[in-house]
């Protein structure tokens, strides 16, 4: 395998600029900047190229250069990558924030997703046909990220995590190929992919099992934290016995001003979400009446 010393960084993004369909972008590019930054502005990285990529072919040939010239390589999905593995140091960045295709089946309760969409744009499309499927708790959260480790969400409670919602993934591995891997094929990879994280391949779209969902009734509840005893106390009480579609958490803020708190203040906040409105109504009047 070549050194990553034997290809420079223009020469690189000529040789991905033969192969694929998407803009490939370089220090001194307009777009480059913008490209290489995610939710956490921390995160202060300068690959050697970013592929921005259109369609899955683009991302096999990204992998492929990658491998023939030893060169690091990180996926950017969504763009939250609070951890900042979006973006490596001179290397190639793959850029798949602009692949934001979504198929929705309401007939078989299915939705076929690329790797680029957010939370949010996902949960528009499928709203659309009262469906949903459980995908975190932040609307800009990347699907690709969150769904790969695991996924927690406001459904989680009946449906079960991102990852259990999981039917088939189509991903480039190490080797350039592009595979669909479900429970019947590469059921190994399957199985790794469902919240094992990264370093298994590039998924590039998700086929998700929906669920139907209508009314949806949320909200939080503070507390001062000098009653945060009290507070989780009563926060098990009710949450051991919820249905499961009730799903709660729990957390400490600090406020940035309210009518009941003003800004500095430390709290508890419980916060519920629940498809069964009268659930989450007789948890919520419990709490209110205890405060």
């Amino acid at each position: 395998m070549a050194s990553s010393r034997t290809i420079s960084p223009g020469t690189l993004r000529e040789r991905l600029a033969k192969l694929v369909q998407g803009p490939v972008l370089g220090a001194g590019d307009p777009a480059y900047e913008e490209s290489r930054r995610v939710f956490n502005a921390m995160i202060e990285r300068r690959p050697a190229a970013i592929l921005r990529c259109s369609c899955a072919e683009d991302v096999a040939h990204g992998v492929t250069v990658a491998r023939e010239y030893g060169l690091p390589i990180s996926v950017k999905g969504g763009g939250h990558s609070v951890a900042g593995n979006a973006v490596c140091e001179d290397g190639l960045m793959l850029d798949m924030s602009g692949m934001k295709r979504i198929s929705v089946d309401p007939e078989r309760g299915l939705a076929v997703a690329e790797a680029g969409l957010t939370l949010g744009e996902f949960d528009a499309a499928t709203a659309r046909y009262g469906l949903a499927t459980t995908l975190g708790v932040v609307s800009m959260t990347g699907i690709a990220g969150l769904t790969l480790g695991g996924g927690i969400g406001w459904l989680n409670g009946k449906h079960g995590l991102a990852c259990d919602n999981v039917l088939s993934m189509e991903v480039v591995t190490a080797d350039g190929r592009l595979r669909t891997v479900d429970a019947r094929q590469d059921q190994d990879l399957y199985w790794a992919l469902r919240g094992g994280g990264g370093n298994f391949g590039v998924v590039v779209s998700f086929t998700y099992r929906l669920h139907p969902v209508s009314t949806v009734l949320a909200g939080p509840i503070s507390y001062p934290l000098e009653r945060a005893a009290d507070a989780l106390a009563l926060y098990h009480q009710v949450a051991s016995a919820a249905p499961d579609s009730l799903t709660t958490a729990a957390s400490t803020t600090t406020t940035s001003g309210t009518r009941s708190f003003p800004p500095g203040r430390a709290t508890l906040t419980a916060s519920s979400t629940s498809t069964s409105a009268p659930a989450v109504i007789a948890a919520s009047a419990r709490a209110r009446c205890s405060r």
